[in-house]
Order: structure tokens, then C-alpha cells, then sequence
């Protein structure tokens, strides 16, 4: 990606707003989900839209824009990665240097739960709506549901969840529902990864909405998969997680997953985009092999 690509996408939009939506309308459509494959790999890049920039030991590694964008524009022409889950402002600036011909695009819902704020499970839909993503011809919605006990805002992002899985669902479009039972720890919220626990939001996470039709779950790959994937009929997405230092033992526990039936794909953000070794597309191609 050149200075010049840049330029040309800072002047569309100043000069050629429209552009993006006549790109949406005419853009090539993914034949299906799960392609040939019977898997869906996707690139998830939502993260700086929640305040959250790190990766790895690099707090600021997502607030290049250019940058992120280079790296999913890596991403995304490796074979085998079937699309992206971003907000409106990324897919926007992916659609402007066409680069999601063909692939599936999933728009990220709810971002206003802040990450470090005092507000952060009061989860506002503050992304995009199931309308615009019917409009903009994207394959569905994705939504973050953290389940605090101690924290009275967690039934509104409930509630508001509930409606979004519905109102995707009167679209016909996926419902990405990505739970967690969460705890605030010195001040900070932080997810529980015991099986249990992710056992416990697989579970409220499926009974979203007046229908699951149409709800996939995006769920954490922890010690105890099998017992977590026994809790719900749903299809199953793997979440990538955080940049880990053994990026081996991180592939060596997805692959183990993988090997269910039910495990219907992946979604990985900044484990791809950001590998410890800075090479973006040979962590992406060993995710594919593994699929």
C-alpha cells in the first residue's frame, strides 16, 4: 500500500463521499458463509472503535490507522481468509481500496462500552445498525455481551443484544454474539475464562432474541472446549484472543478445537495482525492450514 493510495482515499472521501456507498452496492458478494471449506476464517479489526489499541506489549500498536489498514489489506489477500469484522469506518476505508471483493463482511454493533471506563458494561449500540448492514449488502452484525453479576448495567446491553439478534434476524442476516461472564479486578473488567464461566454466557448468549435462526456464537478457546461446546447447539466461532509471546502453544490449543464438528470457523484480530514476529501473512497462512 502506497502514500498515494492514501491520498487517493483521503480525497474520496472529502470530495466523493458517495463512493462508498455506490462501492457497497456494487461489490461482489461471497457465494455463502462458509465457502467451500465448510469454515469461515475471518480478520476482526474492531478493537480501536472500544478504545482498545494494544497489542502485545505495544499499547498504541492499532492507533496507525495506515498501518492496520496495510495489515489487513495482507490479511485479507491471503487464500483461504474468507473476510472481516470491523466497524462502518474500516469496512468504509476497505470498500474505498477494494478490498473486500468477494469476501464476507460482518459490521461490529456495539462498541460504547469503552474499555477502562467506569461505563464499560453499559455496552452501547454506537456501530453499525441491522439496517445499514442490509443496506450495505454485508453478511451480518457482530455484538460484545459481558454478563457482570455486580454491575446493574449488564441488563441493558441484554436487552439491547436481544434486539439486535432480532432485528438481524428479520433480515436474514448472521447474528455474531460474543459473550463473556466479566468481574471488575482493581477498578478494571476482566473476563472470566473458566470453563464454567464460559459455559454459563454460551448459555444465555443462545437464548437471545425471539429467534437463534440465525445466532452464531464467537467464543474463547479455553482448556475444557468439549464441555463448553456441550452447552449450546449453535454454530461456534473461535475467538483469536490476545497476542500471545508462544504463538506455537496458541495454535497447538486452536487446532485441538478446531477438531469439532461444531467449531464453524475462526475470528482473529490482533494474534494475526500483530504476531511477535511482525509477519502478518505467514501467522495468517499457518491459521488457514490448521482450518
Amino acid at each position: 500500500m502506497s502514500d498515494a493510495e492514501l491520498v487517493d482515499l483521503l480525497a474520496d472521501r472529502v470530495r466523493r463521499p458517495e463512493r462508498i456507498s455506490e462501492l457497497a452496492a456494487n461489490r461482489e458478494h461471497p457465494t455463502s458463509l462458509v465457502g467451500q471449506r465448510g469454515r469461515l476464517m475471518l480478520v476482526a479489526a474492531d478493537h480501536p472503535a472500544r478504545g482498545a489499541l494494544r497489542a502485545g506489549d505495544q499499547p498504541l500498536a492499532m492507533a496507525d490507522r495506515w498501518e492496520l489498514l496495510r495489515r489487513l489489506a495482507i490479511a485479507l489477500s491471503r487464500p483461504g481468509v474468507d473476510g472481516v469484522l470491523g466497524t462502518a469506518d474500516i469496512l468504509e476505508d476497505l470498500l474505498l481500496l477494494g478490498a473486500l471483493e468477494g469476501k464476507v463482511v460482518i459490521g461490529s454493533m456495539n462498541r460504547g462500552g469503552l474499555a477502562g471506563t467506569v461505563f464499560e458494561i453499559d455496552d452501547r449500540f454506537t456501530g453499525c445498525d441491522a439496517s445499514t448492514i442490509a443496506s450495505s449488502g454485508f453478511q451480518g452484525g457482530k455484538m460484545l455481551l459481558r454478563i457482570d453479576p455486580d454491575d446493574p448495567a449488564t441488563p441493558v446491553t441484554l436487552e439491547a443484544c436481544a434486539h439486535a439478534v432480532n432485528e438481524l434476524a428479520a433480515r436474514s442476516l448472521l447474528a455474531m454474539v460474543e459473550p463473556f461472564i466479566s468481574h471488575r479486578v482493581d477498578g478494571r473488567v476482566r473476563n472470566d475464562l473458566t470453563t464454567e464461566a464460559v459455559i454459563r454466557s454460551a448459555t444465555v448468549a443462545s437464548g437471545l432474541g425471539s429467534t437463534s435462526a440465525h445466532t452464531w456464537l464467537k467464543l474463547p478457546v479455553v482448556d475444557d472446549m468439549a464441555d463448553v461446546l456441550a452447552a449450546t447447539t449453535l454454530p461456534v466461532l473461535l475467538l483469536g484472543g490476545e497476542v500471545g509471546t508462544n504463538q506455537g502453544a496458541q495454535f497447538a490449543q486452536w487446532s485441538k478445537a478446531l477438531a469439532s464438528p461444531q467449531v464453524k470457523g475462526m475470528v482473529v484480530g490482533r494474534t494475526l495482525l500483530y504476531p511477535p514476529d511482525g509477519d502478518v501473512a505467514a501467522a495468517v497462512d499457518a491459521t488457514v492450514e490448521m482450518m
